[in-house]
């Protein structure tokens, strides 16, 4: 998907893959900006970690909590902090890292237009209150959803994570727990799906999917979860998350090269690369 991006951008980079330890994120980061890399994704589970690690944090990783993009910039004779693809080698003074999120937009984005679901003023059920659970409960509080129902394994995780919403977003409901009445989208933020011989991410009988709208998984491998076999079944709308995991690298992209995105192309790509095909 990024090569893809670049390609098109005619950019003179390469984005490539590397398996970090977490307890040698910090010695990784330092090691790309003495190689001058022009930036990073992290995934899990350095999302947390690199919150404590980079630089400087902007708005976005300081709103959310995590960080799963970083762009180095340089410092550059006039004092001034620029991105270091636009800075010669010899003209940097110094480097940092700053820290972003682009996950969080990513997954309202997938919704919109993946679904056609506007989350402003709905009933949410989201099922796991981990990193990523998290992220899309703040993000859709903070769209303006009308009440969040929040499923976790470890229910003292979804009950801090409520608190932080009503902190947050006082004007938006929350409740720890399975909705008693229908929904408009069930969102699963849980790992559990990966594999075949995993459990549903929620309990049949504490909720049955006919009382929702909507479903969305953030699993895009494999392509249809159990759970989103079941939504499908139950006549729901429902869609995996390949949409977030484009429009989280798609906005990475800009960040690092300073360009729009060509979306269609790296959407392309990812399909290609994750189903065996364009469709």
């Amino acid at each position: 998907m990024q090569n893809a991006g670049i390609a098109e951008l005619g950019l003179p980079w390469r984005y490539l893959a590397f398996d970090v330890p977490p307890e040698k994120l910090g010695e990784a980061i330092k090691g790309a900006a003495a190689m001058r890399f022009i930036g990073l994704n992290l995934t899990v589970p350095h999302k947390l970690l690199a919150v404590d690690l980079v630089d400087e944090l902007d708005e976005t990783a300081r709103t959310w909590g995590a960080v799963n993009t970083i762009l180095f910039e340089a410092k550059v004779a006039s004092g001034e902090w620029l991105p270091l693809r636009d800075v010669p080698a010899e003209a940097a003074d110094s480097i940092r890292t700053v820290g972003f999120n682009t996950d969080a937009d990513a997954i309202v984005r997938s919704i919109r237009e993946d679904l056609g679901y506007e989350p402003r003023g709905g009933n949410i059920l989201v099922l796991g209150a981990g990193g990523a659970g998290s992220v899309a409960a703040l993000r859709l509080a903070a769209e303006g959803a009308s009440h969040l129902w929040l499923v976790n394994r470890t229910e003292s995780k979804a009950a801090a994570v409520a608190k932080d919403i009503q902190q947050r977003f006082p004007g938006v409901g929350v409740s720890v727990g399975y909705p008693t009445g229908n929904v408009d989208l069930v969102l699963n933020a849980t790992s559990l799906g990966l594999k075949p011989a995993d459990a549903l991410p929620l309990d049949l009988g504490a909720f049955a999917l006919t009382r929702a709208r909507f479903a969305y998984d953030m699993i895009y491998r494999p392509a249809e979860t159990p759970f989103l076999k079941l939504a499908r079944d139950a006549g729901l709308k429902s869609t995996n998350g390949l949409g977030m995991l484009l429009y989280q690298g798609a906005k990475a992209l800009e960040i690092w090269s300073g360009k729009p995105a060509p979306v269609d192309n790296m959407r392309q790509a990812l399909q290609t690369a994750i189903y065996g095909s364009g469709q």
